[in-house]
């Protein structure tokens, strides 16, 4: 196999560990380029009108000293894992008087975060991809692998940056999942391929993940999760991988300004 058409594999077969599978085989036939449109990703399907205002109300809020991301995390910490915030810890959100700038604070617990004024945008303490830009980038696209995966095929690091920025994510929303990715793809190249040729399911029958999705979560999870602050379970959003209700957060994102009923 030549060595492009290998690499470009490569980077498709993991980024499927990302949610569940999705035939590769447009990346394969070399039509990327005709599938998606043109410096970008595939475009997300349609919200509904509730959401499509919800989602327009978190895009036009501007974060105050939102976290940036200076180096790769998985270079950083190696095999380690960053230190993790206690259970309980949350990440709030408080809009100033003109109700488009915010500010994102990490709490004990969503008690000590209401007592300040803030409202709970996740569990967990705030991270690269806690901004509300980044929240409604996880509100409006319930199937990322496609578009995700359509970006991480390209070869230069820039251009791969830029797409991931075309989704919606803000810049160190972006470079955390483009970390991500490059970790996944050395960390589970092996068992990503096996599980692609298997045909295994994202899950199996007890639930558990099938053997490429759990690499990911093992390998690559546990510094995305602390350096991001947000994920979809943290955050009260079901994904397209089923995960017991136990799993995902009790959040509600009822606390944004320009929502009020009319």
């Amino acid at each position: 196999m030549r060595p492009a058409r290998r690499a470009v594999l490569w980077v498709a077969l993991v980024l499927s560990a990302l949610e569940p599978a999705v035939p590769i085989a447009p990346v394969l036939a070399g039509d990327a380029s005709e599938a998606a449109p043109a410096g970008g990703a595939p475009a997300a399907p349609l919200a509904q009108p509730a959401e499509a205002r919800l989602l327009a109300a978190l895009r036009s809020k501007i974060p105050i000293d939102a976290a940036a991301i200076s180096e790769d995390p998985y270079l950083k910490w190696g095999s380690q894992s960053p230190p993790r915030a206690p259970p309980g810890t949350v990440c709030g959100v408080r809009f100033g008087p003109d109700q488009v700038h915010y500010r994102l604070a990490t709490f004990a617990s969503a008690q000590e975060a209401r007592t300040a004024g803030f409202a709970v945008t996740h569990y967990d303490a705030c991270g690269t991809c806690s901004t509300l830009q980044d929240l409604a980038v996880y509100l409006g696209r319930p199937d990322l692998t496609t578009p995700v995966r359509w970006c991480g095929i390209r070869a230069d690091a820039a251009a791969s940056l830029r797409c991931l920025e075309s989704l919606g994510f803000s810049n160190a929303c972006a470079q955390t999942w483009r970390y991500n990715v490059q970790n996944t793809r050395h960390q589970c190249w092996g068992v990503c391929l096996w599980s692609w040729i298997s045909g295994e399911a994202p899950t199996r029958a007890d639930g558990r993940l099938n053997t490429c999705l759990q690499c990911d979560e093992d390998r690559s999870g546990p510094i995305f999760k602390a350096i991001a602050g947000r994920t979809r379970r943290n955050s009260g959003i079901h994904s397209s991988i089923p995960r017991p209700d136990e799993e995902i957060a009790p959040v509600v994102h009822d606390y944004v300004p320009d929502l009020a009923p009319k």
